[in-house]
């Protein structure tokens, strides 16, 4: 099946059979997607979600079964060893986009170019000027192979090596490609994790902007803490399951840190609109915190743009034996470790 993103060889074996395995390791949690492939269809088999250790061994023998250990997994990379970039190149194939990498890149990714692993993605054909819109994606080697040796050590087959941001926008461009929410419009996917949110800006169904900010849902939750002198368990129970008597405090504490996050997505907007002649007309939001209620309107308040829950697994088949209700509860946390399992 074809993605939008498609970069970074394969690290390991190919799956094999239809099974594909997205494990997406985040900084408090770690979750897993199985899916069964048939055609451009996918089929959910199972997904587990579990609160990170220091003993990562034991989380993967509780959320992945014996049998799949040995076979290849996707997982992805996110933060200060990444970078993203979307660049007009002159019209050329990919051979040749490749060979001009060698001499332009340097010009667009603020490492050495000795230090990185780099790839590149023909995103579109057609634009003015005879030239192309093309997706320059770099990691930086170090912390890349210091992650390896560790998912080594725990016997784990890497399959490929993503990126988060672009994991999302392959799990987002899947699952509503038949719907008209990407035609003839800019939206916004924002995926809150713990440490750190995702941002991708799509025009018609193309990416045109994709960053890492440095502000997460840990930022609400100490928020909370420090506020009604609570332990993290707590804060982050009262965060997600507010009780109503303490509502305005919490969404007064939510906005304290939010508004740090629509500052950076505003400008991450204003830079996008004026490269271009679309405005950002929706955001899409997905990760642990998306599970605040009022999180989308405190954001729509904010930047003045409306904001939507969306579903990983819109369009995965579901097996009988799901349990809808519980799938649903967690669903918006699974949109990294959805998009990784659909790299086939």
């Amino acid at each position: 099946m074809k993605l939008p993103i498609d970069i970074f060889v394969k690290k390991g074996p190919q799956a094999k059979a239809r099974v594909t395995l997205g494990l997406d390791v985040g900084s408090n949690s770690i979750k897993f997607v199985k899916l069964l492939q048939d055609k451009d269809a996918f089929q959910l088999v199972s997904y587990a979600l579990e609160e990170k250790q220091l003993d990562l061994e034991e989380v993967f023998k509780k959320i992945i079964d014996p049998k799949d250990l040995k076979r290849p997994v996707t997982i992805s990379v996110s933060g200060a060893p990444t970078i993203m970039r979307y660049v007009s190149f002159p019209k050329m194939n990919q051979q040749e986009l490749k060979q001009a990498l060698k001499f332009e890149a340097q010009k667009h990714i603020p490492f050495s170019i000795a230090e990185v692993n780099l790839d590149s993605c023909i995103l579109k054909q057609d634009l003015p000027d005879n030239k192309m819109l093309v997706l320059v994606a770099a990691v930086k080697k170090e912390p890349l192979e210091q992650k390896l040796r560790v998912f080594k050590e725990l016997n784990l087959l890497i399959h490929f090596i993503d990126i988060d941001a672009l994991a999302l926008i392959n799990a987002f461009t899947f699952n509503y490609a038949d719907t008209d929410v990407l035609k003839g419009k800019a939206v916004a996917l924002l995926n809150i994790g713990a440490l750190e949110s995702n941002l991708d800006i799509l025009e018609d169904g193309v990416p045109r902007l994709s960053r890492d900010i440095h502000i997460g849902g840990n930022h609400f939750t100490q928020k909370l803490a420090d506020i009604f002198g609570a332990d993290q368990k707590a804060a982050e129970k009262m965060k997600l399951s507010p009780d109503k008597e303490k509502t305005e405090q919490i969404n007064a504490a939510a906005e304290n840190v939010l508004v740090h996050l629509a500052k950076e997505l505003r400008s991450s907007f204003d830079y996008y609109e004026s490269q271009s002649v679309s405005s950002v007309s929706k955001i899409f939001l997905s990760g642990g915190s998306s599970l605040y209620m009022s999180l989308g309107s405190i954001l729509t308040t904010m930047l003045g743009v409306p904001v939507e829950r969306w579903d990983p697994f819109r369009r995965i088949i579901l097996p009988d034996s799901a349990d809808m209700s519980q799938l649903k509860s967690v669903a918006g946390q699974f949109a990294v470790a959805v998009g990784l399992a659909l790299r086939t």
